[in-house]
């Protein structure tokens, strides 16, 4: 006798699997890996290697000892973190510091809500913002690039582009003054500037958001609102003042923007599941990164941007569902 035998989707299995798009992700992440170590050599090794080794550590030691579960630190994850959270960080930061940053960010910020799948806001951007709120000083020393590379605690700092035109605007410099003071557009786009250590290297992200493309570990829809939105509100701010407000190509190249967009905004569990609620979620990033930069204190406020909008994940995918299958059929108007 034929049975029907009923389960409970998915029915179709993509191959796809959560170890397999994290060391995706790990692999996308290497040309900005040695981008930040021919910058700033040792100190971006030992901010990396630290960040990485204390993230699987914490995970591992939480699960064994206080959740008492099947470890999960070979799927990537925790791995994936750490790197995240040490292109987050200058490359002259203290050891200690570095792994208290490891610790909110496994502990509070994934472990706490339950690990992975479950965590509301990108753990390795909660670590970096605790690190920012509680250590500004050592948050905001910036290491001078190439000058860097054979230093770690003593290497020579300097201010960051958006700092430099945060603080020049504020004392009343235009923005073409400024800006000739900064690195060329080249240099920004190569990462020949001062910054966190993986985010300074524009080519390099842009090459790790093409392999993902390609893999289809992500779609196009977050970066594409978050780089979109910000070129278009910086654009017409420029439009309306370009001696008070920097222009587009500048905000997208300065900062975390890229990283931000490409790797931390498109986090599967703390972003929307809807390609339209993606596209939502990632101009509300794009918005509040401006806001921030251009009308608040911080001269960069993407970390700040993302979290925010994880905050609205939930209210997003409530209204903004993915297409619904086997729905009832309205019967027709007599």
């Amino acid at each position: 006798m034929n049975r029907l035998t009923v389960s409970p989707s998915p029915h179709v299995h993509s191959g796809d699997s959560v170890k397999k798009n994290m060391y995706g992700v790990i692999i996308a992440l290497v040309p900005a890996l040695a981008a930040s170590l021919y910058y700033f050599g040792l100190g971006a090794a030992i901010v990396t290697i630290t960040a990485v080794v204390s993230c699987v550590f914490f995970e591992w030691a939480i699960q064994k000892f206080l959740l008492k579960n099947e470890s999960t630190i070979l799927d990537g994850s925790a791995a994936l973190t750490g790197l995240l959270l040490a292109f987050n960080m200058p490359s002259n930061l203290p050891i200690w510091i570095i792994i208290i940053g490891s610790l909110v960010a496994i502990g509070i910020g994934k472990m706490s809500f339950g690990g992975l799948g479950n965590n509301p806001f990108n753990p390795a951007l909660v670590g970096r913002v605790f690190l920012l709120i509680s250590f500004p000083v050592q948050m905001t020393l910036w290491p001078k690039p190439i000058e860097s590379q054979a230093h770690y605690l003593d290497a020579a700092t300097g201010a960051t582009p958006l700092s430099v035109m945060k603080e020049g605007l504020a004392n009343g410099e235009s923005v073409s003054a400024l800006m000739a003071k900064l690195p060329s557009y080249t240099d920004l786009f190569f990462g020949n500037s001062g910054g966190s250590a993986g985010e300074i290297a524009a080519a390099a992200l842009l090459i790790g958001l093409l392999f993902m493309l390609v893999r289809k570990i992500i779609t196009w829809h977050i970066p594409v609102a978050v780089l979109g939105s910000i070129a278009v509100f910086t654009g017409i701010l420029h439009l309306v003042n370009p001696e008070l407000y920097a222009g587009p190509l500048f905000h997208l190249l300065t900062g975390g923007v890229m990283l931000g967009a490409i790797f931390m905004a498109t986090d599967y569990v703390s972003s929307p599941m809807a390609n339209k609620g993606m596209i939502i979620y990632g101009i509300g990033i794009g918005v509040i990164t401006v806001v921030i930069r251009v009308f608040g204190a911080y001269p960069e406020g993407v970390s700040f941007a993302i979290l925010i909008m994880n905050g609205f994940v939930p209210l997003i995918d409530k209204y903004v569902k993915p297409k619904r299958f086997g729905e009832v059929v309205k019967p027709a108007k007599a």
